[in-house]
C-alpha cells in the first residue's frame, strides 16, 4: 500500500458517488497523512468536496495537520479548529479533537496555547473529564515543563490507565525528581514496559547505577518483555560500575533477546566491556557486529585509548576512514587524541588535531583542546600547554583548566598551577577537587604556607574533601566499596592481615613506599601508615581474599591512582602471579608480571 493505492481507492469512491461520505474521506485523510502526503493541495481538496463535514471528519483533518506540521498558518491545527467552530452549521468537537490539539501545543512547546485548549475542553462539554483528554493534558503540560499542572490533572482523575501513570513518572525521571518518580511508580497498579524502562534509564542517566540494575532485575522478575531501551539503560549502569561479572551477565541476557546485532545495543556493549576492563571482549563484540556506525567505532577507539592501546586505536581509526564509509565525528577524534596523550605521542597528536579541522571540517571544541592540553602537559610541555589555552578562540571551560592543573601536578609547576586554579575557582567554585589538587601541588613543592592558605579558603567556603573510594567484585558479582582508612567492612581484620602479609612480601623484594604520595607535613612513619589505608590497597587485599589463584583482580577508583599504589599493584602482580586491572578517573592500568600497560606514563 502507498499513496498511489490510496488514489486508486479514491477513484472507486468517486465512481460510486461516495465522496460525500465523511467516514470514507476521513479514512483516506488518515492514510494520506500516514504516508506524509502534503496537506495542500490533495487532502484539502478531498475535504472540500464534502458538503457537510461532521466532527469526525474535521478531527481527521486536524490530526493530519498535527502529523504533517505544515508551515502555512492557514493549515495550522488551531486555525482548522477555529474554522470548524465558526463554519455553519458549527461542528461540536470530539474528545479526540482535543487530544490532537493538545499534541499540537505540546509539539510547539506553547504552554499559553495549551492552557487555552484546556479551557476550551472544559467549556465545550466537559471533555476535561475524558480519560484520553486528561492523558493528553498531562503530556502537554509535561512537554511544556509545567509538572505542577500535570500533577493537578493527574490528581483530579477519577480513572487512570497505564498511560496516566507512566507519562508523569517519565516526566519526573527526566527532571531528576526521583522521589516523586519512585512514589508514582510504586503506586502504579499497572506498570507497563515504558514505565519500567523510564526508571531504569532515568537511574542510569543520573549516575545511580545500582538502582538502575535493581529495577532492571525487578522488571525481568515481573515478566515484562525487555525492550532495547531498557537493555541500553542496564548496560550503561554496568559501564558506570565497571563491574566485569555484571557485564558477562548482561551479555547473556542480550543474547537471549535478539538485540545483539542491533547497532545501538552492540555499540553500548562495546562501551560497557571497555569500561569494565574487558577490552578484549569489547573488541570481540565489535568484530562480530554486522553493522557499525560512527558511535560503534568511537566507543571502540575511546576504549582502546583508555586501556593504553594507542597504536591499536589509531590503526582502527585509519581502517574506519580508509576502508568504510563511516565518517569520524568529534567523539572519534577525542578518542584518537586521548590515545596520543596516554602514549605520549605529541607529534602524532598534533597531526590528528589539524587533520580533524583541515580534512573533516570539524571545529575543535573545548573537549578537543582539553585533550591537547593534556597531551602537552603529560609530556612536560606545560608552558606550551598554557600558551595553547590562552590562544583558544573560545573561553576555556573547566575541563581545559583542569587538564592544565593536572599537568602541573605531574611536573610540579606551582606558578602555572596557581593560574589554572584561579580560573577553576571562578568557573567551579564548589568543586572541591580543584582546591585539593592545588593544595597537593603546593605540598609536593614544599610550599606549606600556600597549602595552609588553600585549606583556609576551603574552610571559608564550607568545602570538605570527598574521601577517595574504590570498588571491586566478589565471586558472586556483588560490588564492595572501600574508602581510605576504611574499617567498616565486615571482613576488615582479614583484609588488613592480607595487606600486611602482601606488603611484607613486597618489601623483601625491594618495595620502598613512595612517601611523597602523602601530601601532609608529618613524619615518615605516619606517612607509611596512611599509605597502607589507601582504598585501592584495601580493595586489592579483598580481591585477593575473594578470588582464586590465577583470577584477575579488578578495581575501580574514583580518583587518580597515586604513585605508591601504582607501584604496589605493579609489584604485587608479579609476587602473587595475578593480573590486576585498575580503572581510575583517567584511564585503565593493566598490571601483569610486574609491568603496567601505561608504561609508567599516566
Amino acid at each position: 500500500a502507498g499513496p498511489r493505492h490510496l488514489r486508486a481507492v479514491h477513484a472507486v469512491i468517486l465512481r460510486f458517488s461516495l465522496h460525500h461520505r465523511c467516514f470514507l474521506v476521513a479514512k483516506l485523510l488518515r492514510g494520506l497523512s500516514h504516508y506524509r502526503v502534503p496537506l495542500h493541495p490533495y487532502p484539502l481538496r478531498l475535504f472540500s468536496l464534502v458538503p457537510l463535514p461532521n466532527p469526525f471528519l474535521w478531527t481527521a483533518l486536524i490530526r493530519s495537520a498535527v502529523i504533517l506540521r505544515p508551515c502555512l498558518p492557514d493549515y495550522h491545527p488551531l486555525r482548522l479548529y477555529s474554522l470548524m467552530r465558526r463554519r455553519w452549521p458549527p461542528s461540536p468537537p470530539l474528545s479526540f479533537t482535543f487530544t490532537a490539539l493538545l499534541k499540537s501545543a505540546a509539539a510547539d512547546l506553547c504552554l499559553a496555547v495549551g492552557l487555552q485548549i484546556h479551557a476550551q475542553s472544559i467549556s465545550t462539554g466537559g471533555f476535561d473529564a475524558d480519560l484520553f483528554v486528561q492523558n493528553a493534558l498531562i503530556s502537554m503540560y509535561v512537554e511544556c515543563c509545567d509538572l505542577a499542572s500535570a500533577h493537578r490533572v493527574f490528581d483530579g482523575m477519577s480513572i487512570r490507565d497505564a498511560i496516566s501513570w507512566t507519562s508523569l513518572t517519565v516526566a519526573y525521571t527526566k527532571t531528576g525528581n526521583f522521589s516523586s518518580a519512585e512514589e508514582l511508580f510504586e503506586r502504579s497498579p499497572a506498570k507497563d514496559v515504558v514505565a519500567w524502562t523510564a526508571m531504569v534509564t532515568g537511574y542510569a542517566q543520573n549516575a545511580m547505577p545500582k538502582k538502575a540494575l535493581t529495577t532492571f532485575e525487578r522488571m525481568r522478575e515481573a515478566g515484562v518483555v525487555i525492550d532495547e531501551v531498557a537493555l541500553v539503560g542496564a548496560i550503561s549502569a554496568i559501564a558506570q560500575l565497571g563491574a566485569a561479572k555484571h557485564a558477562v551477565w548482561i551479555r547473556d541476557i542480550v543474547d537471549g533477546t535478539g538485540f545483539r546485532q542491533t547497532v545501538v545495543v552492540g555499540s553500548a556493549m562495546v562501551d560497557m566491556f571497555a569500561k569494565c576492563g574487558l577490552i578484549d571482549e569489547a573488541r570481540q563484540i565489535f568484530d562480530e557486529m554486522m553493522n557499525r556506525n560512527v558511535y560503534t567505532y568511537s566507543a571502540m577507539i575511546v576504549g582502546l585509548a583508555a586501556h593504553g592501546r594507542a597504536h591499536e586505536a589509531i590503526t582502527l581509526f585509519k581502517k574506519m576512514v580508509g576502508k568504510t564509509d563511516v565518517k569520524p565525528n568529534h567523539v572519534t577524534f577525542i578518542g584518537v587524541l586521548t590515545a596520543c596523550s596516554h602514549a605520549g605521542m605529541v607529534e602524532v597528536g598534533r597531526y590528528y588535531f589539524h587533520l580533524m579541522m583541515d580534512e573533516y571540517g570539524i571545529v575543535p571544541s573545548c573537549d578537543h583542546y582539553t585533550c591537547m592540553v593534556d597531551l602537552l602537559g603529560r609530556a612536560g610541555l606545560v608552558e606550551e600547554a598554557l600558551k595553547l589555552v590562552r590562544s583558544m578562540p573560545m573561553e576555556p571551560h573547566g575541563g581545559v583548566w583542569g587538564a592544565l592543573l593536572g599537568a602541573c601536578r605531574i611536573h610540579v609547576k606551582p606558578e602555572i598551577a596557581r593560574i589554572a586554579a584561579n580560573h577553576l575557582f571562578e568557573l567551579e567554585p564548589d568543586r572541591i577537587g580543584n582546591y585539593v589538587l592545588l593544595s597537593n601541588i603546593y605540598a609536593s613543592a614544599g610550599m606549606w604556607d600556600e597549602v595552609s592558605k588553600v585549606r583556609k579558603l576551603m574552610r571559608a567556603r564550607g568545602l570538605k574533601k570527598n574521601p577517595s573510594a574504590s570498588w571491586t567484585e566478589d565471586k558472586d558479582g556483588s560490588v564492595h566499596e572501600f574508602f581510605a582508612g576504611d574499617g567498616l567492612h565486615p571482613r576488615t581484620h582479614e583484609i588488613k592481615d592480607t595487606l600486611e602479609d602482601l606488603l611484607g612480601k613486597l618489601k623483601l623484594e625491594g618495595y620502598d613506599p613512595v612517601l611523597s604520595s602523602v601530601l601532609y607535613d608529618i613524619n615518615d612513619n605516619e606517612k607509611e601508615k596512611l599509605l597502607k589505608g589507601h582504598s585501592e590497597k584495601l580493595a586489592l587485599a579483598f580481591g585477593l581474599l575473594m578470588t582464586g589463584a590465577g583470577d584477575t583482580v579488578r578495581i575501580v577508583k574514583n580518583v587518580r591512582i597515586c604513585e605508591d599504589c601504582h607501584l604496589v599493584m605493579r609489584l604485587a602482580s608479579r609476587a602473587v602471579n595475578r593480573e590486576i586491572v585498575v580503572r581510575d578517573n583517567m584511564r585503565f592500568h593493566h598490571f601483569k608480571d610486574g609491568a603496567c600497560s601505561c608504561g609508567e606514563f599516566w
